[in-house]
């Protein structure tokens, strides 16, 4: 279990675990994106699509977030809660793609 601290998450060591964990699972997804558009699937050019609309809304909630965290005090900006929810959308990327 997780404890929490002004950053977020428990250390700094956790931070850059979550990050390090980010960052793999990011370039699964990449991989079978571009596999799926190598192989000029069907639905390639919808994936593309949401691949750009993903980013601009994960760009949106992380500001949204992060701004929220500012006037609430918190010195990290709430990196902590965006990791987390860049995570979180990267696995369910990760396991539509896999299927």
């Amino acid at each position: 279990m997780m404890r929490k601290s002004a950053f977020g998450f428990g250390n700094w060591a956790e931070m850059a675990m979550q990050s390090t964990m980010l960052a793999i699972e990011s370039q699964q997804v990449i991989a079978l994106r571009l596999t799926k558009m190598a192989r000029g699937e069907a639905d390639s050019q919808r994936e593309a699509e949401l691949m750009v609309s993903e980013k601009v809304q994960a760009m949106v909630d992380s500001g949204h977030m992060m701004f929220k965290a500012a006037l609430g005090g918190h010195a990290d900006m709430g990196a902590g809660k965006v990791i987390e929810h860049y995570r979180t959308t990267v696995r369910a990327n990760r396991k539509r793609l896999s299927r």
